[in-house]
């Protein structure tokens, strides 16, 4: 969105200072509660890829409508200006309108977190609830979302609807932590609801912490379709599924881990890995459910590491062609590694723990194993993102990726996944923007010291770019243009190249790695 003048900064700010006088929203006064309000760090993968911090730093602002939530994302400096907006009160599509600047991307009747970063929106006092009105977060990166409920979204059908989704991110979204919030429908697609926590379209590192998700057909998903498989590296741990139909959630590829879940009365399936999906399944309790785990309603296999899991009164269908449950005895048929530390609690006490912390207006309290709910400890700091200046010196050695496989984003018309790996520098692989991601996968672990990044002149050269263990989530290297990197001796079974910025459409011709 660029840097703005002075004189147009003043402007937008009186713009929005003129809406928040309107609307009642305070934009210049901090809240000495606000540190109160948020609980300590990120867990999970969401604590990954440099962390998710959200708003912290930045001004602290009160909301109690929907088009003060707008108003103080659109009176910011730029989209990237680190804000924590506290909201109480009840938001519904009467007192959510457009707001227009600069710095936000906003519409009428739903919250739209729309092409900005670094944004903590939390409850406070007598509660947020975000009635018949969705959070919708695209394009966007550093995202809180802490203490609310979000309840009755539709995509069709009366009184109103606006998507569907209670929480929905799409389109290369990094970095969303959603933690003790209460997510609910009344009623299943038949009715007119949709998800209640969907990821689709590249969204990577998220973490779903401390919520209630009931009574909806759908929990939610990640990825729109088997062959949408751009997403991952999602965390869910104590949260509450209760009264869902499915999708608790659905996995099409990536990884995701749950831990210390509580599931009860998953009605149809609960757990479907889909795609290739992995899925890590530890310490969680399941009650009064059918099908909670498995490959359900599709012949494309996604797999599963099981451990320490209880099955209280869980039933499990036959074995199907496209109807694959991993019961009545689950066994892990993959395994799933994960770069953060963590510590579950036993399943046995999930349903208490999980009963004293899920959910809006509990008082933000966490577990630590123990099985004893306790005030969060200090956010801690994150851990620093490896940083690497690319070379051109040629790697010695055999070129691995030949042969290999490949996937990645969305890719351009007329280019191929295929065509990184195949020796060719006049082929290539373009992202359908400036930004994407494309993978060099092997049947079995490989290890690997260094990468080479290839360029075919085009319309845009690379200027950002991440590289990934896509096994784990880890990032391996940052850095600025491409070329040779090395790394230290690095065993997977994947590893992608994300490029984050460039002069125009990059196209890849190359994507060499070497032991």
């Amino acid at each position: 969105m660029g840097r703005r003048s002075p004189s147009t900064r003043l402007q937008a700010g009186l713009a929005a200072m003129a809406v928040a006088a309107a609307t009642g929203v305070i934009l210049t006064v901090p809240e000495a509660s606000a540190s109160a309000a948020v609980a300590a760090g990120a867990t999970g993968y969401a604590s990954q890829n440099g962390g998710t911090t959200g708003g912290a730093g930045g001004q602290t602002v009160r909301a109690t409508t929907g088009t003060q939530i707008h108003a103080a994302l659109c009176g910011r400096a730029s989209s990237s200006t680190p804000i924590v907006i506290q909201v109480e009160g009840t938001i519904n599509h009467a007192n959510t309108a457009k707001v227009s600047g600069t710095s936000c991307n906003t519409a009428a009747g739903v919250i739209e977190l729309k092409q900005i970063s670094n944004v903590t929106l939390v409850g406070v006092g007598a509660g947020a609830v975000f009635d018949q009105v969705g959070i919708h977060i695209r394009e966007s990166s550093n995202i809180i979302i802490q203490n609310v409920t979000v309840k009755n979204v539709k995509k069709s059908g009366s009184p109103v609807s606006n998507g569907g989704d209670a929480i929905g991110m799409e389109s290369d979204v990094r970095n969303v932590w959603v933690d003790h919030s209460t997510l609910e429908a009344s009623g299943g697609e038949s009715e007119g609801f949709d998800g209640l926590f969907d990821m689709k379209d590249n969204t990577q590192y998220v973490t779903l912490s401390y919520s209630v998700l009931r009574n909806s057909g759908r929990g939610g998903l990640v990825g729109s379709s088997e062959t949408e498989l751009s997403n991952g590296f999602i965390t869910y741990h104590h949260n509450l599924y209760e009264n869902i139909d499915s999708r608790a959630p659905l996995l099409r590829g990536g990884i995701a881990h749950m831990y210390s879940n509580h599931y009860r009365q998953l009605n149809e399936s609960g757990i479907n890995s889909r795609a290739g999906a992995r899925a890590k399944v530890e310490n969680n309790y399941f009650e009064d459910s059918k099908d909670v785990l498995g490959t359900f309603y599709t012949d494309a296999a996604g797999y599963w590491q099981v451990a320490g899991n209880v099955f209280d009164n869980v039933t499990w269908s036959p074995v199907g062609t496209d109807y694959r449950p991993a019961g009545p005895n689950p066994t892990s048929n993959t395994t799933v590694s994960v770069p953060y530390g963590y510590t579950p609690d036993s399943a046995s006490c999930v349903p208490d723990v999980v009963a004293r912390t899920a959910g809006a207006n509990k008082g933000l309290l966490v577990s630590d194993g123990s099985c004893t709910p306790q005030t969060p400890s200090p956010t801690p700091t994150p851990t620093p993102t490896p940083t690497a200046t690319a070379t051109t010196a040629p790697p010695s050695g055999t070129n691995l990726s030949i042969g290999a496989g490949s996937d990645g984003s969305s890719k351009a018309d007329g280019t191929s996944y295929g065509n990184v790996r195949d020796g060719n520098l006049a082929t290539y692989w373009s992202p359908a923007g400036t930004t994407g991601s494309v993978s060099v996968k092997w049947a079995s672990p490989t290890t690997i010291r260094s990468v080479r990044v290839r360029e075919a002149s085009g319309a845009g050269t690379v200027t950002g770019w991440r590289l990934l263990n896509a096994d784990t989530g880890a990032v391996l290297a940052t850095g600025g243009a491409a070329g040779t990197v090395s790394l230290p001796a690095t065993s997977l079974s994947k590893v992608t190249f994300e490029i984050t910025s460039a002069t125009g459409t990059p196209r890849v011709a190359e994507f060499e790695t070497y032991a």
